[in-house]
């Protein structure tokens, strides 16, 4: 009998003789691109280091008129910092201005002046022209303290100043300088980050391009390389999606010596802390009261708001707590004297209330965001590979994987995992629920345990109600997916189909009853979930429904274009304007996703579409699927917009479903080319611009600087991410 070792051996030898060309051509590929990002990488964004490598440098230093601290370096003040130099008539390449790195890191605007050979006075923004633009510095990140100037000749006068609030900068004196320098020699650094960006945007490039084999390996004929391929793309998703998670670290709530050490309890190997402020800990808050028996909050809302004869309008509230000096909780239901959370309440069952039990601490949100996202993606990318293997038997590994990472990346959840606090939570686990609840429906069609995988996805689609109520519509794709089998086949007539049925609608009768039960203790009503009595920025008990809040709701979620400028992330925040002569919800977006998310427009033919399908197969399960995907996903955002209002994060509860009948669409299209050989490699480069578009939109945004984010709470930090980008500066 061979041993262990010799069966491994002949596995290898095996797998060798069959894949050994293969191999090595990918690997001369991938030994290529590596060579190529390290040439990126050492001479073109290390651009600055060969061209300053002849300057020479002049210190300033001593024409500084600042005061000087104890081990020589200079102190700019609130009252003194300007820097002025005159009579310089030189050439100026850049200007170094080397701040002291023992000193509290911050992020500076600076504001440069200078005269030339064009100016011969210092010269500023007019109504025709732009003037030298602020610098921000950090403090802490030595590349952002070299500043090019594009200069017209010889530098007469030389003016430094440090803007502050002038420029809406919030700045701390004393800041600490070593040394001003004109033509500084840039030191040579390589950053491994951006390598290994560059190198991961080659490697998909070569793995995407219209030759590449992975568009030669089917689903269905090749389950074991199509399985890896889907495997090791999922597992990319996972990884950089939790290496950015971990990005924010001001939200993330867990510390170690290394991470958020400043929260490091000093002895446990992680420990967590409390993050975003008190309106923040509401599901932690409500673990510690179901702990001790109650359904409401522990803490008591101040007698003014007891008293109040509408506590629901904040501009009255806002007096009151000024007039009395005591605080209330924000975005809270309030309701018979208790503050209540609104909230769903599945987040806390399955989180909060066990790890309060076990360990007496706050579950760290942001923990909870990243767990449901992972399970989203793998979730989706279940349900997904469900549909290519079992309604479209020529979808290539190529084409499965231009699906599946726009459904992934466009669907709204990054958005959440960049801000992953208790809003973030209801719907990313709402989503989780869904597209897990989904593959077990479609799992059930061909399962000898068909009860089981009906019990198990209608658990999971009727646990979206205690998460985020507003996706129980995908609960509706039950009538196209399970409408042949149970009422045209008649199935539901015989024993079997009964009790099929009785599993399918049996979970969400048990959930109805627990949230019914749970809404009649809190607010005496078994429908009532509480949102009506939160106190938010405005008066939700009044706020009706009206239609005039439509149209620029419509426009915003589905339309607007994204408003870009020309530095990196390249997105900032759209202009809003409405004729709505009322009060509008409304926070920071970024743009409509028809208009943002190229891979949507394929929507637009999607009766012509259709009509291909209805020719491929005589049923009509992917008609009525996406069809329902289509409408669930226009109701749900006019809701969204007539309850609540306009909000990015609002974005996840509608963007999955278009992208979902956007991917099944597309499987349709490459079943028809695919059959008629002819059109399809067309139909590839346009799905690959289609999904790189759409893609690289998502990612920007990830990095849009917002309040609340790590660029708002640690700009100084951030300011290497941007530097890294901008190499050129």
């Amino acid at each position: 009998m061979p041993t262990v070792r010799e069966n491994i051996a002949y596995a290898s030898e095996h797998f060798m003789l069959i894949y050994r060309s293969t191999l090595v051509r990918v690997a001369r590929a991938v030994a290529l691109l590596v060579a190529v990002a390290l040439v990126l990488e050492v001479f073109v964004f290390n651009m600055n280091y060969f061209t300053s490598a002849n300057y020479r440098t002049i210190n300033l230093s001593d024409q500084l008129s600042l005061a000087k601290s104890e081990d020589g370096g200079y102190v700019l003040t609130d009252v003194d910092h300007v820097m002025e130099f005159w009579n310089l008539n030189t050439e100026v390449h850049n200007i170094e201005l080397a701040f002291r790195a023992d000193q509290p890191a911050q992020l500076v605007s600076v504001k440069i002046q200078f005269t030339d050979e064009a100016h011969q006075t210092y010269f500023d923004s007019t109504e025709y022209t732009m003037g030298v633009p602020l610098v921000d510095i950090s403090t802490k990140v030595r590349a952002s303290q070299y500043v090019n100037l594009q200069t017209a000749g010889r530098v007469e006068n030389l003016r430094i100043e440090i803007a502050g609030e002038d420029a809406g900068a919030q700045v701390s004196y004393p800041i600490y300088l070593d040394g001003v320098y004109l033509n500084a020699h840039r030191p040579f650094a390589f950053n491994g980050w951006r390598f290994a960006g560059v190198l991961t945007i080659l490697l998909v490039g070569y793995a995407f391009r219209p030759k590449s084999a992975i568009y030669r390996i089917r689903i269905v004929e090749n389950p074991r390389k199509s399985k890896a391929g889907i495997i090791f793309t999922v597992a990319v998703e996972v990884a950089l999606m939790a290496t950015f998670l971990f990005y924010g670290s001001n939200l993330v709530g867990v510390a170690t010596a290394s991470y958020n050490y400043g929260s490091w309890d000093g002895t446990s190997l992680v420990n967590t802390f409390e993050v975003g402020g008190d309106n923040a800990q509401q599901y932690a808050e409500l673990a510690k009261s179901m702990a001790e028996g109650k359904l409401y909050l522990e803490e008591e809302p101040p007698q003014w708001l007891k008293d109040m004869a509408d506590p629901y309008d904040k501009g009255a509230r806002d007096e009151a707590q000024k007039a009395t000096g005591e605080p209330y909780l924000f975005d809270v239901a309030y309701h018979d004297g208790h503050y209540y959370v609104y909230f769903g309440v599945v987040p806390v069952l399955l989180f909060y209330l066990p790890f309060y039990l076990l360990t007496g601490a706050n579950f760290p949100t942001a923990i909870g965001v990243l767990i449901m996202a992972v399970a989203f993606v793998l979730g989706a990318t279940a349900l997904l590979d469900r549909f290519a293997r079992y309604h479209f038997r020529s979808v290539s590994l190529g084409v499965y994987l231009l699906l599946q990472i726009p459904l992934v990346a466009c669907s709204g959840i990054l958005y959440l995992v960049k801000f992953p606090t208790f809003y973030s939570l209801p719907i990313m686990c709402g989503l989780a629920f869904s597209v897990w609840g989904l593959y077990c429906w479609a799992r059930s069609g061909l399962s000898r345990r068909r009860c089981g995988w009906l019990f198990a996805g209608s658990l999971c689609m009727a646990l979206v109600a205690g998460c985020r109520p507003q996706l129980l519509v995908l609960s509706l794709l039950a009538f196209p997916l399970f409408w042949r089998t149970y009422i045209t086949e008649r199935r539901l007539l015989t024993a079997a189909g009964v009790r099929e049925f009785a599993c399918l609608a049996a979970p969400y009768l048990l959930v109805a009853g627990g949230i019914m039960a749970y809404n009649y203790a809190r607010f005496g009503s078994l429908t009532d979930f509480g949102a009506n009595y939160n106190l938010t920025v405005n008066d939700m008990t009044k706020r009706g429904m009206n239609v005039g809040r439509l149209a620029p709701a419509f426009f915003t979620y589905f339309l607007q274009p994204p408003c870009m400028t020309g530095v990196f992330p390249f997105l900032q925040a759209a202009p809003f304007d409405t004729t709505y002569m009322g009060q509008t919800i409304k926070e920071v977006t970024f743009g409509g996703i028809f208009a943002c998310l190229p891979i949507l427009w394929v929507l637009a033919f999607s009766k012509r579409i259709l009509a291909m399908r209805a020719r491929q197969r005589s049923t009509r399960t992917i008609m009525g699927v996406i069809m329902v995907l289509i409408g669930s996903g226009i109701i749900v955002a006019l809701a969204d917009a007539e309850l609540a209002g306009i909000l990015q994060r609002y974005y996840a509860d509608f963007s999955f479903m278009f992208l979902a009948a956007a991917v099944l669409l597309c499987f349709v299209v490459n079943e028809q080319l695919f059959a008629a050989r002819t059109g399809y490699d067309l139909m590839l480069k346009v799905l690959l611009v289609l999904a790189c578009a759409s893609v690289t939109y998502s990612l920007l945004l990830c990095f849009v600087p917002e309040t609340g984010w790590y660029s708002n709470v640690y700009p100084w930090a951030y300011q290497g991410l941007l530097d890294s980008v901008l190499f050129w500066k």
